[in-house]
């Protein structure tokens, strides 16, 4: 089943809120510790990852944004050429074995075809490349709610994240996890969620908002791919769908003739 992608709107407006901020905060905390330097390396965030990318893009050669046709996209890094491509998450539009590392934020819960889409990544990731998967916990109370991006797509529990990573030829590695703060916009609640994020990883993290695991490239199997035709193509939307043309044209109305060259006097003038 086609699962909808969370709008780029809605995207941005969230990670501009204050709760956002927040879960920006706690989710960037928890990927520093599986997220090695990778000097002059070339890493790709797939879904919506600029907020994460933002931070350790620093320490890499150029970094790019690819995101889903039907998440949308915006022009990224801000006030600076864009690194930002359109895509469709199963055809990336790169050679094979050409990118360090992909992070995927907002991605994963919304494949059409998750295993195929973990194939793509295989391919493109360079030896020994490596991916962070950030998806919402489906035991997590932000899964459940509806008013973040993390309450959209499919969750993940740790144990079907794994096993899908193994059975596209990755090895799982590093973990941590994230957002054990409930999604609430009280003040209070806010004002404890660096507590709570202490507290939750060390009492409770199988409960947590999101599980962040990395994983690479498994080299002494291969994955057959089938040679395949792309079926998809971008179509873009000038208008509201259903709005009806303005300009109509009269059967009546022939087609325009050919301008008439100039004469040497006319041109001259």
């Amino acid at each position: 089943m086609l699962r909808m992608h969370t709008d780029i709107v809605d995207l941005r407006q969230f990670y501009h809120s204050e709760l956002g901020r927040m879960a920006e905060q706690a989710v960037n905390m928890a990927l520093s510790s599986v997220w090695a330097r990778m000097p002059e390396g070339v890493p790709v965030g797939l879904g919506y990852a600029v907020p994460y990318l933002e931070r350790f893009r620093a320490d890499t050669e150029r970094t790019f944004a690819f995101m889903p046709a039907g998440q949308g996209a915006v022009n990224w890094p801000v006030a600076e050429l864009s690194s930002t491509a359109l895509v469709f998450d199963e055809e990336l539009p790169l050679p094979d074995a050409s990118i360090d590392r992909v992070l995927m934020v907002h991605a994963l819960e919304f494949a059409e075809s998750p295993r195929e889409t973990m194939k793509e990544i295989w391919r493109v990731l360079a030896p020994g490349g490596r991916l962070v998967i950030v998806v919402p916990n489906r035991r997590g109370v932000w899964a459940r709610m509806e008013h973040t991006p993390f309450g959209s797509g499919r969750p993940y529990s740790r144990g079907q994240l794994t096993a899908l990573l193994r059975e596209t030829n990755f090895t799982p590695g590093a973990s941590s996890e994230a957002l054990f703060f409930p999604p609430s916009r009280r003040k209070m609640i806010l004002r404890l969620r660096h507590w709570l994020e202490r507290f939750g990883r060390s009492v409770w993290p199988v409960f947590s908002g999101v599980i962040i695991v990395e994983a690479q490239k498994r080299l002494y199997q291969g994955l057959p791919v089938a040679a395949r035709a792309s079926r998809r193509v971008f179509v873009p939307v000038l208008a509201p769908h259903g709005v009806p043309s303005t300009r109509v044209r009269s059967p009546e109305l022939k087609a325009p003739t050919a301008p008439r060259a100039l004469s040497g006097a006319q041109r001259s003038l």
